[in-house]
């Protein structure tokens, strides 16, 4: 039998799948990809929609950091020196939008319990390079072969990937310094008995950042795990 999602749990879902297909355009371009094999780029979707091609490409974009699209680099024929464009795929035409989370109760807690078997401060390396090395995965998928033109703009498309994965995360100005703000822990209450576990969340960031716009040394200032209201990862 499932296990009955909690409020907050809920709630993380709801906001990972009104941030991808709350807008009405959005949706409309992800239904426009899914029934193209080849899929689409911003151009062709901004010729459809009436909308101008950097328009179209944020929203391609968000629904690439959700995981609902992969983007693939095409360069023009001829092999020239032109720009290359980014193209759209569906991931999965059969994609249900359901609850509960993706996340795994078993393998999250088998994976705290791991961890508590090491020293701490190996267990800290382990645990952020596992999130750095899927980082980089996901910041491969969101934007191949090219990064981000500033940190600030990074920055939100990792909330967004983030909030895919059920951290129901934003990116604001904090003092001096940008930070994500995670509203909700998709580990639960491993991340609570083994707090070491907050390391994968910020190698994440990392390696997201690192794919998307350079080399960062994210550092966590506040975690649920910890007693915290919300998770603050500074940047």
């Amino acid at each position: 039998m499932d296990r009955q999602l909690t409020d907050d749990e809920f709630a993380a879902e709801v906001i990972a799948v009104t941030a991808a297909f709350g807008d009405p355009t959005r949706r409309q371009i992800y239904l426009l990809a899914r029934e193209r094999e080849a899929g689409i780029t911003a151009g062709e979707a901004g010729e459809r929609f009436g909308l101008h091609p950097n328009v179209a490409r944020h929203h391609l974009d968000k629904l690439a950091g959700g995981g609902y699209l992969e983007v693939t680099v095409e360069r023009a024929d001829g092999g020239g020196a032109g720009r290359p464009s980014k193209r759209y795929r569906v991931q999965d035409a059969g994609l249900r939008l359901q609850l509960p989370s993706r996340r795994d109760d078993l393998l999250i807690t088998l994976l705290g319990r791991a961890l508590a078997l090491l020293p701490p401060a190996e267990a800290e390396a382990m645990a952020e390079d596992v999130g750095v090395k899927y980082g980089r995965q996901l910041a491969a998928a969101m934007a191949p072969g090219e990064a981000q033109r500033s940190v600030r703009s990074a920055l939100h498309a990792v909330a967004e990937a983030l909030t895919a994965h059920g951290f129901a995360a934003h990116a604001e100005a904090r003092g001096g310094s940008l930070a994500i703000i995670a509203e909700h822990c998709p580990f639960g209450t491993t991340a609570q008995e083994h707090p070491v576990i907050c390391a994968v969340d910020r190698g994440m960031v990392r390696g997201m950042l690192e794919g998307l716009y350079g080399d960062t040394t994210p550092a966590t200032e506040a975690s649920r795990a910890m007693g915290d209201d919300h998770c603050v990862t500074l940047v």
